[in-house]
């Protein structure tokens, strides 16, 4: 199957959407032989319905998250004639970071946290296919959401360990530890609700899901 167009109606029933798209060039980090890299993540209204459903939500085994991407991202790129790639796994880990940014999709927010055309501050990215060919792509935004913006993500943490001075990951983890974090904890951080940009389009309970699973690796935060 070629067409993003085509790529994002089958990837779209697993509640997955596509995020960004770029033709691949000697140095990207893409997979060798590829003329197309796709990335994917969580569609808004969809994503959530079928993860709850899943059973690696429901085995209470380690990293569901990314045990499910791993099965249903697979199963997608056997099914369209792609290779499946992973932001975790490594190291090495593949650099979904700058592939966001070379899709021209997404950009660094104030808050130096990626800020996606459609979904804001709330980007995850679950995997990537990889196709041979040079898939026709859509036209791109002019620019990021954030010029013009007034940027209430840069005063939006309740804790002050997020802002234009940067993350301070152990401080978040000890604010999400205190009853007042939990507000953060169990509807997602606020600096991303803070977002306009797709405001509205995320669920509490994955937002809140994300932010349990960050906090309990004690790890970075997704991106």
């Amino acid at each position: 199957m070629t067409g993003l167009d085509a790529v994002s109606l089958r990837v779209g029933r697993d509640g997955l959407a596509v995020l960004g798209a770029f033709h691949a060039a000697d140095g990207d980090g893409a997979p060798a032989g590829t003329g197309t890299l796709v990335l994917l993540g969580p569609e808004p209204e969809g994503f959530w319905p079928v993860f709850a459903a899943s059973g690696e939500l429901a085995d209470a085994k380690a990293d569901p998250l990314d045990r499910w991407s791993a099965r249903v991202i697979g199963v997608l790129a056997a099914e369209l004639g792609a290779a499946a790639v992973f932001p975790f796994g490594g190291p090495p880990y593949a650099p979904f970071l700058a592939w966001a940014r070379r899709s021209g999709m997404a950009w660094t927010s104030p808050v130096g946290l990626l800020v996606h055309a459609r979904l804001g501050l709330f980007v995850s990215y679950r995997g990537a296919l990889a196709f041979a060919e040079r898939l026709a792509l859509p036209p791109l935004p002019a620019r990021s959401p954030c010029d013009g913006c007034p940027a209430p993500c840069l005063d939006a943490c309740p804790a002050g360990v997020l802002g234009a001075q940067g993350y301070d990951v152990p401080g978040c983890h000890a604010w999400l530890d205190t009853a007042a974090g939990g507000d953060c904890l169990t509807r997602g951080c606020a600096v991303r609700r803070a977002c306009p940009v797709g405001a509205g389009l995320q669920s509490a309970a994955r937002t809140g899901f994300h932010m349990t699973a960050f906090h309990g690796r004690q790890g970075a935060c997704d991106a």
